[in-house]
């Protein structure tokens, strides 16, 4: 959920542009509005999102400090949905945007939902003490890293709509989106097969939620099409 506190970013203006400046822009980013602050608070979740992926990474490859990494990945929850906080606090007070308003609202709640869901999975390999989650959980996590990544360059590459690297990103995304589906669809008639009825359980809902961040990943993805469209 996110925090009551709001926090609003110092708004900089852009010097006046020269006839060079505008040469070197291009006709397209010299008419469109020039505040960055939104690229620069996508980019800031993107790195959060990351951040937490890795640790996410790190918890099931090497179980030492378990607790403590997993306090980390909520601390970086909450700093998201800060930063997704002072998303809508500065887009209500922002006439013009470098893209449009609903786009950059509908990209960072759907980001923040991957966090929100890494999160969770956390939250629930330490309730359920899953600290030696095996192969399948390592190869699913290593999955959702690379698809983050993916996404952390597909935003980076808005600012100035570069369409080759963005769409490498989202057809990576797209197949590494696909793997998780195999891997999940493979995994769990297997899963039945084992005797231990709680740890199938336990195991059914942590592979389950694996596979919904890679899907989450993808409607990132989907999000970030859209705007290539309308803007490229």
């Amino acid at each position: 959920m996110l925090t009551s506190k709001r926090q609003s970013l110092k708004y900089e203006q852009s010097p006046v542009s020269t006839s060079k400046d505008v040469e070197d822009l291009g006709l397209r980013e010299w008419i469109i509005p020039q505040d960055r602050v939104f690229f620069s608070l996508l980019e800031k979740e993107s790195g959060l999102v990351m951040q937490a992926a890795c640790l996410l990474l790190d918890v099931v490859n090497n179980p030492s400090s378990f607790d403590e990494k997993i306090d980390k990945i909520r601390k970086l929850e909450k700093q998201s949905d800060e930063v997704v906080e002072e998303i809508f606090y500065k887009l209500n007070r922002t006439f013009i945007t470098p893209i449009d308003h609903e786009d950059i609202s509908t990209l960072s709640t759907t980001y923040d939902d991957v966090l929100d869901y890494i999160e969770g999975i956390a939250v629930r390999m330490r309730m359920f003490k899953v600290t030696q989650p095996g192969e399948v959980v390592k190869r699913f996590v290593s999955i959702i890293v690379e698809a983050i990544e993916e996404v952390d360059s597909a935003i980076r590459q808005l600012r100035k709509i570069n369409l080759r690297r963005i769409r490498d990103s989202l057809e990576k995304i797209h197949l590494l989106e696909n793997k998780s589906d195999d891997l999940f669809d493979s995994m769990i008639p297997a899963l039945f097969e084992e005797s231990d009825l709680k740890r199938i359980m336990i195991m059914k809902d942590v592979y389950e939620q694996l596979e919904g961040i890679a899907d989450k990943c993808q409607d990132v993805a989907l999000v970030i099409q859209d705007i290539v469209i309308k803007n490229a």
